[in-house]
C-alpha cells in the first residue's frame, strides 16, 4: 500500500510514531510529508537524519518539507489524485487539531489533510492533547543544579553542532547524545514533563472525531491494525 504519513512539531508521540512507521515500511511505500515545526522536532530527537530508513528518496518514497515546499505545497495535490491509500498525522499538535477543525489550510500538514479529505481518501489523526495529563519526553538540556561551570567544558568543547553554550540552542542540537556521555557531572539530560491537557484542546479533538473523513486514533501502536 502507499502511505502518507504527516509529522507535525510535537515530541510527544514522536519516537513511537517513528518505530511503527519504521515497522510499516517493510512492507508498504511511505511518503512522509514534514511542517517546518515538525522538521525542527525531529532533529532535536535525533531522528531527522534516519527519515532515509523509512522514505529512502524514491518515487512514493519521498520526504517533503514544509520549508521546501513553497507556499501553494505542490505536491499536497497528490491526494487529490488518489495517490495514497491513507494519510496518517502522528503525531498531530493541538494546533493543528484545531487548524484541521476550524477548515484551516494554510500549512503543508493541514493542505494535505483537506485535499486527503476531498480525494475520499481516509485521514487517521494521533492527537497529543486528548484529555487528562500526559507525560512528555523533553529534548536534551542542562540541569543547572548538577552543572559545574568548568572553564574546559567537554560537552560545549565536543557537540559537532556548536550547539552548547551557557544552555543548549535546541534549533543546532541534532539529538545526538554525545554531550550526555561526556559530561563528567551528568549535567546534560533529557527526561519526561507532566502536563495538562487544556480543556479547549479536549474539545477540539472530540469535534474532530464527528467530521467526514477522518478518524481520530489514541496513540501510535492504533495505526499497525490499519494495515
Amino acid at each position: 500500500m502507499n502511505i502518507a504519513w504527516g509529522i507535525t512539531g510535537a515530541g510527544h508521540f514522536l519516537r513511537e510514531s517513528y518505530e511503527i512507521f519504521w515497522t510499516l515500511a517493510q512492507e508498504h511505500q511511505i511518503t512522509t510529508f514534514v511542517s517546518g515545526a515538525g522538521e525542527e522536532v525531529l532533529r532535536m530527537y535525533g531522528l531527522f537524519d534516519k527519515m532515509s530508513e523509512i522514505s529512502n528518496g524514491e518515487y512514493l518514497r519521498e520526504i517533503f518539507l514544509e520549508s521546501r515546499s513553497g507556499k501553494s505545497f505542490p505536491k499536497a495535490g497528490r491526494f487529490l489524485l488518489g495517490k495514497y491509500d491513507a494519510l496518517i498525522i502522528s503525531p498531530a499538535t493541538s494546533n493543528t487539531v484545531a487548524k484541521v477543525v476550524h477548515g484551516i489550510s494554510d500549512s503543508l500538514i493541514t493542505n494535505a489533510v483537506t485535499q486527503t479529505v476531498k480525494g475520499g481518501t481516509p485521514v487517521y489523526i494521533v492527537p497529543v492533547d486528548i484529555s487528562g495529563t500526559l507525560m512528555s519526553e523533553m529534548p536534551y538540556f542542562i540541569d543547572r543544579d548538577a552543572c559545574e561551570k568548568c572553564d574546559d567544558c567537554p560537552p560545549k568543547e565536543r557537540c559537532p553542532k556548536n550547539a552548547i553554550t551557557d544552555q543548549i540552542d535546541l534549533l543546532k542540537c541534532d539529538g545526538c547524545g554525545l554531550c550526555v556521555d561526556c559530561c563528567p557531572h551528568s549535567a546534560i539530560r533529557g527526561g519526561f514533563v507532566k502536563c495538562r491537557v487544556r480543556d479547549i484542546d479536549a474539545q477540539n479533538v472530540e469535534t474532530m472525531r464527528s467530521m467526514d473523513g477522518i478518524a481520530v486514533l489514541k496513540n501510535p501502536n492504533e495505526i499497525l491494525s490499519l494495515f
